[in-house]
């Protein structure tokens, strides 16, 4: 966690180097040196998943939800506010990058003070290999279960991105949206998303299983990334949108619920490492995909998210039908 927080620090300052030098080549290593560390996610999760049991899991990951949420909401407004020389004279647009390795060197003093290990048996450390991420791809598609359960991971990833990472596009060639129209939108979106992982992802989590949830939101996901092309006026998308929040917000945590649930003992980040690398991989190849589809029709890359979505939810199904490993307490005994 340590070697992560620090490397994404630096990753940060040199961004912010790179943006006073108009150095473009400053700017990717930047995000390579943090793509390479940038591991903290899986190690939250792993280390949720050791203090939590099966029944417990998708309402603790929906609390890692619920910040990121919450981030889309505050952390636009502070970079925009980070970035206005109008506010104070030497703000520019190195400066929420600066603000940003800041808060990582106060994440870095607070795991450093409070973080403690939450694996009762740690397993011997393992020499740190560049090539581990690639390693978790071939495994997570080798074994038939692990590909059917990583197939559905990420397919479900890709077409999330597909509308997260393109659909500020559609919103500015069909309904000639602002920037400031684009951040109040994603705003909504991020507000929408944590207040259903604060509350009704928790109300779930003491009802239901993850794998019954997981049945229904991802197919709902599908359905409510199609609706997106239905509205006729920008304002209409913000009737929509709380429906992807409800529908995502629901699959995010109850998926990696799932993954974690097919882990051995004692191999929670092993399999939340490998889960990690699959959704790096769903990040990676919409912006590749959109910007030619999006060329034929702007619509196109919303279209792809449902049916990427669909097909993750088939393959999800398929592997809860075959593979799923029985919950050890239900729901309602949590609760």
């Amino acid at each position: 966690m340590l070697l992560s927080l620090v490397g994404s620090m630096a990753g940060y300052l040199l961004f912010a180097l790179g943006i006073y030098e108009q150095s473009i080549i400053l700017l990717f290593v930047s995000r390579i040196l943090d793509g390479f560390t940038g591991g903290n996610i899986s190690i939250v999760q792993s280390a949720i998943a050791d203090i939590s049991d099966d029944s417990s899991k998708a309402r603790n990951f929906g609390l890692i939800g619920m910040a990121f949420g919450i981030g889309f909401i505050i952390g636009p407004f502070i970079g925009g506010k980070l970035s206005d020389p109008t506010l104070v004279s030497w703000f520019g647009f190195d400066t929420p990058f600066l603000f940003a390795a800041l808060l990582c060197l106060v994440n870095i003093g607070l795991v450093w003070r409070n973080f403690t290990e939450t694996l009762s048996h740690p397993r011997p450390g393992k020499p740190i290999n560049t090539l581990t991420g690639l390693v978790n791809l071939q495994q997570a598609f080798l074994e038939p279960r692990l590909r059917l359960l990583f197939g559905a991971v990420l397919f479900y990833n890709l077409g999330f991105s597909f509308y997260t990472q393109f659909f500020q596009v559609f919103l500015i060639k069909q309904f000639a949206y602002t920037q400031a129209d684009i951040g109040n939108y994603f705003a909504f979106v991020g507000l929408c998303i944590a207040t259903v992982q604060g509350t009704v992802v928790r109300q779930l989590a003491v009802r239901f299983k993850s794998q019954q949830i997981v049945r229904y939101s991802l197919l709902g996901l599908s359905a409510a990334l199609f609706c997106m092309l239905l509205p006729q006026y920008g304002w209409q998308i913000y009737l929509v949108t709380p429906f992807i929040a409800l529908f995502q917000g629901t699959s995010a945590p109850n998926t990696t619920s799932v993954v974690s649930q097919n882990a051995e003992a004692g191999a929670q980040g092993k399999m939340l490492g490998i889960n990690q690398s699959v959704l790096s991989v769903g990040l990676a190849l919409p912006p590749v995909v959109s910007g030619f589809i999006d060329t034929i029709d702007v619509r196109l890359p919303l279209i792809a998210a449902s049916l990427c979505v669909l097909l993750g939810w088939a393959l999800m199904v398929r592997f809860l039908k075959r593979y799923a490993a029985p919950n050890k307490s239900s729901g309602q005994q949590q609760g």
